[in-house]
C-alpha cells in the first residue's frame, strides 16, 4: 500500500500540465488557429480554413507541381506495381534497390557531384549528415539563423559548435581564424542556400572563398533553393556559380518538389561514409518506391520547368511590389519568398499581431505570422510563399485585403531608423 504521507517527487510529466515549452499558451488553450491549423490535405492556391476559402500563402509548393497529372500517373503505376510498403527494411539490410541507386545517380549528375545518397526526410538527412561526419576533434560552424535541423545535427554530433552572425562573412572569418589558432580536427561550415523564414540568400561566393582560405569544408542545406534557383533549378550554389566549391550539397523534396525526402551530394568517399554512418537513415526504413518513382518524374519536370520558375518569379515580384506600394517594408527579394515586416511596440505585439492575422484570415488570406525570437522584438513578420499556381487576381486581392487590414486596425507600416536597423540585422546587413 502506498504511503499517503510520502512527499511527492518531481515527475517528468509535470511540465505537460503547464503552459511552458514551445507555443505553450497555444498548446494549453488547445489552439488550432495560429498553431496546427486544420487544413485540407491537398495543397492548392485556394484552400479551406474554418469553413472559408483562403488564398494560401503558407504552402511550399513553389513550382505548382503538387498533384501534377504526370506525377499522379506515375504514382498510380508505382502503387499497382509495388504497393505502398516496398521495399521493406533499411537500405543497409533489405531495403536497397536498383531504383534507389539509379535515382541517386541522376541526383548526383544534376547536382554536378560524384555521388548522392537518399534520405527519407530532409530534416533527418541534414541531422544525419552532420552528425555522421563531425567527430570529437571536429568543429561545426553554423549561421545564427540556421534551420533547426542544422542546429540539431550540430548538437547531435560529437564535435564542438560555433555560431557566426547571420550571413556575415567577416564574422565567419573571425570564427574560423580563432579556431585555426589551436585546431585539432576538421571544420564543417553549415549554411542554408535560401533562408526559409526571411527569404534572403547566403553570400555563397564570399562564404565559399573564406571557407577555402581557412581549410574548412562547406555544407549547404538548399531546401528552398533546390528546384527554384540556378540553371534548371540546380540550386543557389549554381546561381552564384560556386557549385564546385560546395563540398556537400543537400537538397530536399518538400518544397519545389512538393513531396518528401532529401539527398546529400558530394564526393563518393563522403557519401559512402554518410550512408554507413548516418544513424537517421541506417536505422530507418528505406524510402518507399512510391516516392522514388514519383520523385524521378518530378525531377524531369523541375529540369524542364523554366516556364514555371518564370511564372513563380512574376507572381512573387507582383506581390512584393504591391505590398511595397502600400508602405510595407518587404525583404530584399533575392528569392521568391516574400517577407513583410511591420513595426509594433513590444507591449502591443501579441494583441496587434493576432488582430492582423485574424483580419486577413477572416477575409480569405491565409498567411503565417512570425515574431520574437525568430526576429527581433518590436517587429511582426508575415512570411508568404508565392507559387507558380497563384493567379494575378490572387495577388491583387491579397494586396487589397492587406490595405484594408492596415487601415482597419490602424497599422502604421512606416519604419523608423531604429526599426530599419533591426530589419537589416535580420538579414545580416
Amino acid at each position: 500500500m502506498a504511503d499517503a504521507t510520502r512527499t511527492k517527487l518531481p515527475d517528468v510529466f509535470d511540465k505537460c500540465l503547464t503552459d511552458g515549452g514551445y507555443f505553450g499558451p497555444q498548446r494549453a488553450a488547445g489552439d488550432h488557429y495560429l498553431t496546427r491549423p486544420v487544413l485540407p490535405p491537398i495543397p492548392d492556391r485556394i484552400m479551406e480554413f474554418q469553413g472559408k476559402d483562403q488564398i494560401m500563402w503558407s504552402v511550399n509548393n513553389y513550382l505548382g507541381l503538387a498533384n501534377h497529372p504526370e506525377v499522379l500517373e506515375v504514382a498510380r503505376a508505382a502503387v499497382d506495381e509495388f504497393g505502398v510498403s516496398s521495399p521493406m527494411g533499411s537500405r543497409m539490410m533489405s531495403g536497397n534497390s536498383q531504383y534507389h541507386l539509379d535515382f541517386e545517380a541522376e541526383l548526383a549528375r544534376f547536382s554536378e557531384k560524384e555521388s548522392a545518397f537518399l534520405f527519407n526526410y530532409g530534416y533527418m538527412g541534414v541531422t544525419g549528415t552532420i552528425s555522421s561526419l563531425v567527430g570529437p576533434d571536429d568543429m561545426v560552424v553554423m549561421d545564427k539563423l540556421a534551420h533547426a535541423c542544422i542546429v540539431d545535427g550540430a548538437f547531435m554530433s560529437q564535435g564542438q559548435v560555433r555560431v557566426f552572425k547571420h550571413n556575415n562573412v567577416e564574422s565567419l572569418e573571425s570564427v574560423l581564424k580563432r579556431i585555426n589558432r589551436d585546431r585539432k580536427g576538421g571544420i564543417l561550415v553549415v549554411i542554408e542556400g535560401v533562408y526559409g523564414m526571411t527569404g534572403d540568400l547566403a553570400k555563397l561566393d564570399e562564404i565559399a572563398a573564406v571557407v577555402r582560405e581557412y581549410d574548412a569544408r562547406l555544407f549547404i542545406d538548399d531546401a528552398h533553393g533546390w528546384g527554384v534557383m540556378g540553371e534548371q533549378g540546380r540550386g543557389t550554389a549554381d546561381h552564384f556559380g560556386v557549385q564546385d566549391d560546395v563540398d556537400i550539397y543537400f537538397g530536399t523534396f518538400a518544397k519545389a518538389f512538393a513531396s518528401i525526402g532529401g539527398f546529400a551530394a558530394a564526393d563518393k568517399s563522403v557519401t559512402e561514409w554518410i550512408l554507413y554512418n548516418a544513424r537517421t537513415q541506417v536505422f530507418a526504413k528505406s524510402l518507399p518506391m512510391l516516392y522514388v518513382q514519383t520523385l524521378r518524374k518530378t525531377l524531369d519536370l523541375v529540369i524542364a520547368g523554366d516556364d514555371r520558375r518564370a511564372r513563380l518569379w512574376a507572381i512573387s515580384n507582383r506581390l512584393k511590389n504591391g505590398l511595397r506600394d502600400l508602405g510595407f517594408y518587404v525583404g530584399p527579394g533575392e528569392s521568391p519568398i516574400c517577407s513583410v515586416f511591420v513595426p509594433i511596440g513590444e507591449e502591443e505585439l501579441e494583441k496587434v499581431g493576432m488582430a492582423a492575422v485574424a483580419y486577413l484570415r477572416d477575409r480569405g488570406v491565409f498567411v503565417t505570422a512570425i515574431t520574437y525570437p525568430v526576429i527581433p522584438l518590436g517587429l511582426l513578420m508575415f512570411r508568404m510563399i508565392p507559387t507558380a499556381s497563384h493567379l494575378e487576381e490572387d495577388v491583387d486581392n491579397t494586396v487589397a485585403i492587406f490595405r484594408d487590414m492596415r487601415d482597419a486596425i490602424g497599422l502604421n507600416p512606416q519604419m523608423s531608423g531604429e526599426d530599419e536597423a533591426k530589419v537589416r540585422k535580420v538579414f545580416g546587413r
